[in-house]
């Protein structure tokens, strides 16, 4: 598929998304930027801010199978990969596959569950597998993990493992919307005459596949591939910084950057894609000494000021890797 086709129908998906999700569309298109950079995606927010309802959305709009598991406190690593039944028919034990067998999973409320069963969907989100009683069972792609949080600050939610958060490629936040979006949201619901929004798909899974394909033609010059480096190696200097991201996060900036420009209509990175999802990508695998996250230092302000003082390349070259156009 061509990247000009790729960016339309990503275009195109977003616009159908918003006639539901009322004026977030920077956060709405992180998340699909995430998906189109085959990632997964955080979205920690307050509860009632639309994170449940734009996770279904994308999920029609794509054409992906869906799933939606409310994660509680009483959940047990089973209830999500799935777990061998005795068949008395049979005289044998079968697998009963989880919830996590979808193509697009949303984890509703991820973080008021214990780390035992956050941590069940670790295989999962990295190795596209799920391993029971010494089984492997590969998953369908494409798949992906839309998980929403709510702030830690809230009774009953236990914070999640570093290594957890690692596995998310972005973490987006929506915020409350302004009054004149909020107006628009009950005119659009009084309009509706019901409560359930149905999306028709835009694409279909097949398709999506060929759209996270074509992101490989996306060319990044190598000043702009080390602006990347140079944000992340930045993070381990901080001051305010007791761990710094990972190469993982330089990854992450590349993946998502590409994603970014391809939504923009071009087939080339620019460093102003990466200072736009670096806070997303960023800021979950940062983390704070101790006396700044007393005063409630937030880790998005961090990654922005680190990208308001690195330097940003003037880039005009072609990329010197064998991948370049």
């Amino acid at each position: 598929m061509e990247l000009a086709d790729v960016g339309a129908r990503a275009r195109e998906v977003l616009d159908r998304v918003g006639t539901v999700v009322v004026g977030k569309r920077d956060a709405l298109e992180l998340v699909l930027a995430g998906i189109l950079a085959g990632g997964h995606v955080l979205i920690e927010d307050f509860p009632g801010l639309a994170k449940t309802l734009a996770a279904r959305c994308f999920a029609q709009t794509l054409g992906l199978d869906f799933t939606r598991l409310q994660f509680t406190p009483d959940l047990l690593p089973a209830d999500v990969t799935g777990s061998f039944l005795y068949n008395q028919r049979e005289g044998d034990f079968v697998f009963r596959p989880g919830p996590v067998f979808t193509q697009l999973l949303l984890a509703d409320e991820i973080n008021r569950t214990p780390p035992k069963t956050q941590a069940a969907l670790l295989e999962a989100m990295q190795e596209r597998q799920v391993s029971v009683e010494g089984v492997t069972h590969p998953l369908r792609a494409p798949f992906h993990v839309l998980a929403t949080a709510n702030p830690i600050e809230y009774e009953g939610t236990y914070p999640l493992p570093e290594a957890q958060l690692d596995r998310f490629l972005l973490r987006v936040s929506f915020g409350y919307p302004s009054p004149e979006e909020e107006w628009t949201m009950l005119g659009r619901r009084m309009a509706r005459r019901r409560e359930e929004t149905v999306l028709e798909p835009v694409v279909d899974a097949a398709t999506l596949g060929e759209m996270q394909r074509a992101l490989e033609d996306v060319a990044v010059e190598d000043s702009v591939g080390r602006y990347m480096v140079a944000l992340v190696a930045a993070t381990r200097e901080h001051p305010q910084l007791q761990v710094g991201a990972s190469p993982r996060g330089s990854l992450a900036l590349l993946l998502t950057a590409r994603a970014r420009a391809v939504l923009d209509g071009r087939d080339y990175v620019v460093p102003e894609d990466v200072k736009r999802v670096a806070p997303a990508a960023l800021s979950h695998r940062i983390g704070l000494r101790p006396e700044t996250w007393l005063r409630r230092v937030d880790p998005v302000s961090v990654i922005e000021e680190i990208c308001a003082r690195t330097p940003a390349p003037l880039s005009g070259q072609l990329p010197a890797y064998t991948g370049g156009t």
